[in-house]
């Protein structure tokens, strides 16, 4: 279904503007929001994740990268984000790689955005992360 689709694209040309970089970030972003049912269906994530809890995660993984101005790096992140996603989509990758990734990451991530990563554990516990190297 949408594998198809995304074996026929090609590197489109750089962009001449910001404005022009801006649109190929959306068809992007609708891009992989419209691959994200097969994805489900292809990883069996129902159990794990809703779809709408990926689309915010790709959605989150764009705007971190809001603050670049550069119409040449936006194609370099959209060509790199598009080669994730057939990646993803032709099953390149294993099923816990895109829960790691996606599922389990982005929720790590919001719980070192509001604090709360060392909630729940025992002093000893604090004490032996800060002194051993993993």
């Amino acid at each position: 279904m949408a594998s198809s689709a995304l074996r026929n694209v090609k590197v489109p040309p750089n962009s001449a503007t910001l404005d022009e970089a801006r649109h190929r970030v959306f068809d992007f972003f609708r891009e992989a929001c419209r691959s994200l049912p097969s994805v489900m269906e292809i990883y069996n994530l129902y159990d794990v994740v809703t779809i709408s809890e990926l689309r915010s995660s790709i959605s989150s993984q764009i705007r971190k990268n809001t603050h670049v101005t550069d119409p040449k790096v936006i194609d370099m992140l959209i060509f790199k984000g598009l080669e994730e996603l057939r990646n993803v989509v032709e099953h390149s990758k294993q099923r816990h790689h895109i829960i790691g990734q996606y599922v389990v990451g982005r929720r790590a991530f919001e719980q070192e955005e509001l604090g709360i990563k060392n909630q729940g554990t025992t002093t000893f516990l604090k004490n032996f992360y800060e002194t051993n190297y993993f």
